[in-house]
C-alpha cells in the first residue's frame, strides 16, 4: 500500500482518501467485495468537490456493486443550485440521497454495510478515493 498503509483497515481515521495506484486499488477492491457481501444493506458518505462529482462517484458504486440506483430525495435541495465542497449522504434502505453543502471535509467514499441479522457484521469502510468505482 502507499505511505504505510497496509490495508482497508489502515484507511480509518484518514480525512481524506489516499492517492492511490490502480494495483493498491484493485487490492483494496479484493478486500472489500467479500465484506460488502455479508451484509444486508448501506448508506454512502461521498465528500467531494461539487455535486456532480459526488453523484457520479455515487452512480459508480452503484453500478460497480449492483446496488439500486438512489433517488435524490425531494426535501433535498436542488443539485444545480448546489455550488462548492459537499457532503453525499445516501441510504439504501430508504432509497434516497442527499447532498449538503460542507466545507472543510477531506475528499472521498465512505461506505457503511449493515445487517441487522448479524451486527458483528457491520462497518465502515473508508476513505476511498472518488474514482475508486470508475
Amino acid at each position: 500500500m502507499v505511505d504505510g498503509l497496509s490495508g482497508l483497515e489502515s484507511l480509518r481515521g484518514l480525512r481524506s482518501a489516499p492517492v492511490l495506484s490502480s494495483e493498491q486499488q484493485a487490492e483494496l477492491r479484493q478486500q472489500l467485495h467479500p465484506l460488502l457481501e455479508r451484509c444486508d444493506w448501506f448508506t454512502i458518505g461521498v465528500m467531494a468537490p461539487s455535486a456532480a462529482a459526488a453523484v457520479q462517484a455515487l452512480r459508480a458504486a452503484e453500478q460497480a456493486n449492483g446496488w439500486p440506483a438512489l433517488e435524490l430525495d425531494p426535501a433535498g435541495e436542488a443539485l444545480a443550485a448546489i455550488d462548492g465542497p459537499v457532503f453525499l449522504k445516501g441510504n439504501q434502505n430508504t432509497g434516497r440521497f442527499l447532498v449538503r453543502r460542507e466545507t472543510g471535509l477531506g475528499e472521498g467514499l465512505l461506505i457503511t454495510g449493515h445487517s441487522p441479522a448479524d451486527p458483528d457484521l457491520e462497518d465502515t469502510w473508508g476513505p476511498l478515493p472518488l474514482a475508486f468505482f470508475g
